[in-house]
């Protein structure tokens, strides 16, 4: 009987496992079941290879997790940035936000200080830009690192918020959803202004004004000497 040409696979070999196909799996399963319950044995399930195999690839879920920001910061296009440096600085800011505003769970992982040395040269480049953006303004350095964290927990809080809000919409047809919060029915107002303007609260907390509040923000840290920014040391105990 001839043999047959086709090519045999060897006998308890593990099927080849790619930095690609871990990462696409482990984002459709952050993107189904969100990134808390991501798991390097869950995650080797979806693939169908073993935990080990797994752990060749990654050391555990947080490096998974910055590899998977790493790889989507890569994928972020570079703007165009303007030569008024407060104008970059705010260029910079708005696609931090804009595109962390697209993987809100990102934004949760990167809450812990230290992360800028987890990440590639394309965020490093918008950091960069921020930090660059303060010392042509005229800011010294100790005093670019506190206006980017400054715009960083800004940005980072406003995204959070919303993606959080997103889960549990208030009902912006119910004018009597924060109303008992803020008065009573059967006596004075305990908090006249926030309940003459309960009817509309939810539409206005819905309106989109990141940009607007970033340029203010940004406006005020430039406008503070490094006096004012310098942090006061801790009091002799007596």
């Amino acid at each position: 009987m001839p043999r047959s040409n086709a090519p045999r696979r060897p006998v308890g070999r593990p099927p080849v496992t790619s930095r690609r196909q871990i990462l696409t799996a482990a984002r459709g399963l952050i993107d189904e079941y969100g990134w808390e319950k991501l798991t390097v044995r869950r995650l080797a399930s979806e693939i169908g290879v073993g935990t080990t195999t797994l752990y060749s690839h990654v050391r555990d879920k947080e490096d998974l997790l910055f590899l998977l920001i790493y790889e989507y910061a890569e994928q972020i296009p570079h703007p165009e940035l303007p030569s008024d440096p407060r104008e970059r600085i705010i260029t910079a800011a708005v696609t931090i936000h804009d595109g962390l505003a697209a993987w809100p769970w990102a934004a949760e992982v990167l809450t812990t200080d230290g992360f800028i040395a987890r990440l590639g040269d394309s965020f490093l480049w918008l950091v960069e830009t921020i930090l660059a953006g303060a010392v042509d303004a005229g800011c010294p350095p100790e005093q670019t690192v506190r206006i980017f964290r400054s715009i960083w927990y800004y940005t980072v809080g406003e995204i959070l918020v919303r993606a959080h809000t997103s889960h549990r919409k208030m009902d912006e047809q119910d004018p009597t959803y924060l109303n008992p919060y803020f008065g009573k029915a059967d006596g004075p107002l305990r908090h006249p202004h926030l309940a003459a303007i309960a009817d509309r609260w939810a539409t206005l907390a819905g309106q989109d004004t990141f940009a607007q509040g970033l340029r203010a923000f940004v406006d005020g840290l430039l406008a503070q000497s490094p006096a004012e920014t310098s942090e006061s040391p801790n009091p002799e105990p007596s």
